[in-house]
């Protein structure tokens, strides 16, 4: 049978719950490179970072978006989706405190500025890049999704 998707506001808040196992994640490991192996902070950022996008791919496509055939394809688009995703983060950062410098005070208020914004771009973008080919077929496939969906379950599949 096939997955029901969420209403909107629901899958929205799914994907920012992602995010947050996202973020415990990527702090976890960047503290325990950094504080207890006494890495780089770049290169255990580095690490840190590509285990977290690979974690809530994972969860994402596990409970909130319906998966696609291609995994593959999927990952390397929603690993670019959050690569982009953090320098709008980083450079919403930036731009809020050259623009108000006063904020520079106050970190916390310039990157949330910049989490929202990357926040709203990345789930958008992975609901309409990454994992939209298992709403509308892959690979030029006319079935839809739930079609798909029914005839895997069947053990069927029509050329």
């Amino acid at each position: 049978m096939g997955r029901v998707t969420p209403p909107p506001l629901q899958r929205f808040a799914s994907f920012a719950g992602v995010g947050a196992i996202g973020f415990i994640v990527d702090a976890g490991i960047l503290s325990a490179l950094v504080q207890g192996w006494g890495w780089s902070h770049y290169t255990a950022r580095a690490l840190s970072f590509a285990a977290a996008v690979t974690v809530t791919w994972a969860l994402n496509r596990r409970f909130v978006f319906s998966r696609t055939r291609d995994a593959g394809r999927e990952y390397r688009a929603y690993f670019g989706v959050q690569a982009v995703g953090a320098a709008i983060n980083l450079g919403t950062y930036v731009a809020v405190i050259a623009i108000v410098p006063a904020l520079a005070r106050w970190p916390v208020l310039p990157l949330a500025a910049g989490s929202a914004l990357a926040l709203v771009f990345n789930y958008s973008a992975a609901a309409r890049w990454v994992f939209a080919a298992s709403a509308q077929g892959t690979q030029g496939d006319p079935l839809s999704a739930s079609r798909q969906e029914a005839e895997r379950d069947r053990g069927t599949r029509q050329p």
